[in-house]
């Protein structure tokens, strides 16, 4: 194999390609990035059997062939390399990288033994890739971490004709995006259970093209394959993930919350205040938001040993009428912040039907304005002293 390409290609095409090497391989062969010199160019991909990862760029090939390398180690030579013509050569055993008088030469792996990458499947639609990369990080922020559970992990994408929806949820906090998106057929609908790790370093790593296509080998929860396809400055991108296992608790009913309180206030104002109240917030307790007259106040505390509270100019609304049907709710201060972060719009509504009931969060384009549907986030309260709801 005899390649030249630009510093600044190899670069990118190396790190988004490592970026999918697993840190635990289940075996040594797994931490290799597979070169494949062309005709046409060069492709650079990696596998651990759950996800793959494959970028093809444009290259001078002067001799065809393949070669398999420490993919974390290219990496790093990658990004140190000065900005010169990059020229690589193998004969099977080692592989040498020349750019300007900088020189390395590699120990190669044994390309037999890698596995081979899966086949994309069949093209199921294609969406914005800059909207579908605020869409995912909207939704993961309520994915859960815990692997014991991996149903949680995941964030389940649905297809129903034109609309493309997101869901996730670690038990105690859930969101839903719905984005519009063009599907390849006609009545195209299905679901799926991704990742969300996977899912969003995937979609932040596709913005730099128009579009990304995703491809669903079966449209069913927790079997199959799932495939992403978008243009980059560096070349095409591929990945592929198996889907997880198991069954999306059915959650989307506790989005239709009917409001008996609903606040109204500034987003900004709303985040500042909290990451200055949860300074004092000691571990597992709620942050308190204390819901008056034309205002909230925000409240939290150490024990005696410190406490804060900041007031903020608000709407409150009283559906029910009568006395107020809630007038204080426990947050997880870390679960409100992450949901406040994920809004995009310049004010928030919070819709509370009672004491630690679930509490629903959306956007407002305007203080006055209706509720925006589109995105929505749900957070289930903690137990106060002072109410009877529980976490």
């Amino acid at each position: 194999m005899k390649i030249r390409l630009e510093r600044d290609v190899m670069a990118e095409a190396v790190a988004w390609a490592a970026r999918s090497l697993p840190t635990r391989p289940s075996a040594p062969i797994l931490t290799g990035l597979l070169i494949r010199a062309e005709t046409d160019g060069v492709t650079m991909s990696s596998f651990d059997y759950e996800t793959s990862a494959k970028i093809e760029v444009k290259a001078q090939v002067s001799e065809e062939g393949e070669a398999l390398v420490s993919g974390r180690l290219l990496a790093d030579i990658a990004r140190s390399l000065p900005n010169k013509p990059v020229e690589i050569t193998s004969d099977g055993n080692h592989l040498e990288l020349v750019c300007g008088s900088a020189r390395f030469t590699l120990q190669t792996l044994p390309v037999a033994e890698y596995p081979a990458l899966p086949e994309m499947p069949a093209a199921t639609g294609t969406v914005e890739s800059s909207d579908f990369a605020k869409a995912v990080a909207q939704v993961v922020v309520a994915a859960g971490r815990d692997e014991l559970l991996p149903v949680f992990t995941g964030v389940r994408v649905e297809l129903e004709g034109e609309t493309l929806s997101l869901l996730a949820t670690d038990r105690y906090r859930m969101a839903l995006k719905e984005l519009s998106w063009r599907p390849a057929g006609s009545s195209e609908q299905g679901a799926a259970l991704v990742p969300a790790k996977v899912l969003s370093d995937t979609a932040r790593s596709m913005t730099s093209g128009e579009h990304v296509t995703m491809s669903l080998s079966n449209a069913s929860v927790g079997d199959g394959l799932i495939g992403f396809e978008g243009d980059g400055s560096g070349g095409t991108r591929q990945t592929t993930t198996r889907l997880l296992d198991g069954e999306f608790p059915k959650v989307r009913h506790l989005m239709n919350v009917q409001a008996a309180v609903s606040v109204r206030c500034a987003t900004a104002d709303v985040i500042a205040s909290v990451k200055r109240v949860a300074l004092v917030a000691e571990r597992n307790t709620p942050l308190r938001m204390l819901i008056g007259d034309g205002q909230i106040a925000l409240e939290a505390a150490t024990g005696d040993q410190a406490q804060a509270s900041e007031a903020i100019e608000a709407v409150v609304e009283n559906h029910a009428g009568g006395e107020m049907a809630i007038t204080a709710a426990g947050f997880n201060p870390h679960y409100l912040s992450d949901a406040l972060g994920a809004l995009d719009t310049p004010f928030v509504h919070f819709a509370f039907t009672a004491p630690g009931k679930p509490c629903l969060i959306t956007g407002l384009d305007s203080v006055d304005g209706e509720p925006l549907t589109d995105y929505r986030h749900v957070i289930m309260l903690m137990r106060l002293p002072d109410t009877a709801g529980r976490r």
